[in-house]
């Protein structure tokens, strides 16, 4: 599902280089949940967004799904993250004046995906994460772990290849970042997705199937 060739990421801050990401070279099968461990400032924020095609490598190559995404002008990258990848981020990114339903419909919307359909895969994914009586309720009257559940059946609304989440417990307490990790590997496994999940929690390293530990921009630890 994910192959990295040679992957480099410099940043350039007041004349002077920093290098993010050295020389990675990475295979991802299809359904695995992974997790890109390492202390801040080791370079796995950096290849999330590299993943989701929200930054370019300085050098190297990124293949999804057999597509090599550095081939891909700005429509078509867009036109790709909309169609092959799911989003989850720390601070939930929701939009307010919209309800459960309606943030996790909106993606599907943006796809053409018609109404009658977006209804049923919407109330029926937020079923799925637990939230059948917030389907109609704000994220301003939701607790911190359910606007996280509602983000998750938003960025999984769209079918994507695969999901990236950055920190998705870091604002949860021990036993919602549990559920939320457990939601995420039965989902893997219903719908064949594949997780990528940078995280500093021991919790999540723990569950993971795959972890990748990365130090000043190298991968370290594969197993």
């Amino acid at each position: 599902m994910i192959t990295l060739k040679n992957l480099s990421k410099t940043y350039h801050s007041d004349g002077l280089a920093v290098e993010a990401l050295q020389g990675v070279n990475l295979e991802i099968k299809k359904g695995e949940f992974v997790t890109l461990a390492g202390p801040s400032g080791s370079g796995k924020s950096t290849l999330l967004h590299l993943l989701g095609a929200l930054d370019h490598p300085t050098l190297g190559e990124i293949f999804i799904d057999g597509q090599n995404i550095g081939s891909l002008n700005k429509n078509k990258l867009a036109e790709f993250r909309l169609r092959k990848i799911g989003f989850v981020f720390q601070a939930y990114n929701l939009i307010s004046v919209l309800t459960a339903y309606e943030n996790v419909e909106y993606v599907m919307l943006l796809q053409g995906v018609s109404l009658k359909q977006r209804k049923k895969r919407a109330e029926e994914l937020l079923v799925r994460v637990g939230l059948a009586n917030y389907i109609h309720t704000r994220p301003i009257h939701m607790s911190g772990g359910q606007q996280q559940r509602v983000a998750v059946a938003r960025a999984i609304a769209a079918n994507p290849a695969i999901v990236l989440a950055d920190e998705p417990t870091a604002n949860l307490d021990s036993k919602t970042g549990a559920d939320l990790i457990a939601l995420f590997r039965e989902l893997g496994e219903s719908f064949a997705m594949t997780f990528v999940v940078a995280s500093h929690d021991p919790m999540v390293i723990e569950k993971t199937q795959r972890l990748i530990r990365l130090k000043d921009g190298q991968v370290v630890e594969d197993r």
